[in-house]
C-alpha cells in the first residue's frame, strides 16, 4: 500500500528531471545546432551526469522528439478541449490560438527552426515525430470537434481536412516568422484574433454583393 501512494510523487520526480533535460537539449540545440550538440554537452546544462540522461531519453533523436512534445504540449490538448466544452467556440480557438504563439515565442524560434530543419532531412525522426506527435493530436482534436457537431455548436464539415488547413497555417506563419516577416511580427498580439476570423469565416462578404 505504501508503494502506491509513493507512485504519484515518483511520476511527478520523473517528469521534473524530464523537463530539466529538455529544458538543458533546447538551450544546447539552439546554441549549437543539433548535430554539433553532444549528449554531454546537455548534462552539462542541466547539472547532471552523462549516464543519467540515458535513464530518460535513449539518444539525441529521442531528445529533439521529446522538446517537439514538449512545444506541442501533446499530453495537455485533451485537457484544452474538455475546458473549451465550457465555452464559446470562437473565444476557444481565439485564446488557444494565442497560447500556441506564446509557447512558441516562449520556447524560442530559433529552437524551431533547428528542430523543423532537422524533421525535413531525417526521416525516422520525421516519421517517429508524426506517429506520435502529429498523429495523437489529431485524434484527440478531430474526437472534440465531431462532439461539438454532434452537439450543434459547429456546423458539420471535413474534419481531418479542417485540422490540416489550420495546422498548415499555423506552421506557415510561423515559418514566416522566424524568417523575420516584418509585417507578422508587427501583429503581435491581434494575430490570433486575425487568423480565428479568417478560420471561422473566410474572406466572403456578411451579405451577398449585388451582381
Amino acid at each position: 500500500m505504501a508503494a502506491k501512494q509513493s507512485d504519484p510523487i515518483q511520476a511527478q520526480l520523473i517528469e521534473a528531471r524530464q523537463s530539466q533535460i529538455l529544458d538543458a537539449a533546447t538551450q544546447v540545440f539552439a546554441e549549437k545546432g543539433f548535430h554539433r550538440a553532444t549528449i554531454r554537452d546537455v548534462a552539462r546544462t542541466a547539472g547532471i551526469a552523462d549516464g543519467t540522461i540515458y535513464n530518460y531519453f535513449e539518444n539525441k533523436t529521442a531528445l529533439l522528439l521529446g522538446i517537439l512534445n514538449q512545444l506541442n504540449q501533446t499530453e495537455e490538448r485533451e485537457q484544452h478541449f474538455e475546458i473549451a466544452a465550457q465555452m464559446d467556440f470562437r473565444e476557444f480557438l481565439r485564446g488557444y490560438l494565442r497560447q500556441r504563439y506564446a509557447v512558441m515565442t516562449q520556447r524560442g524560434f530559433e529552437v524551431f527552426q533547428i528542430v523543423l530543419s532537422e524533421v525535413l532531412v531525417n526521416a525516422e525522426l520525421r516519421e517517429l515525430y508524426y506517429n506520435q506527435v502529429i498523429a495523437p493530436t489529431y485524434e484527440v482534436t478531430e474526437k472534440f470537434l465531431r462532439v461539438w457537431i454532434a452537439e450543434g455548436r459547429i456546423k458539420p464539415f471535413d474534419t481531418a481536412v479542417w485540422m490540416r488547413v489550420v495546422a498548415g497555417m499555423t506552421l506557415g506563419i510561423l515559418i514566416l516568422r522566424i524568417i523575420g516577416d516584418p509585417e507578422l511580427e508587427a501583429r503581435g498580439d491581434s494575430l490570433s484574433d486575425i487568423l480565428v476570423d479568417f478560420i471561422l469565416q473566410g474572406i466572403e462578404p456578411a451579405e451577398p454583393m449585388d451582381s
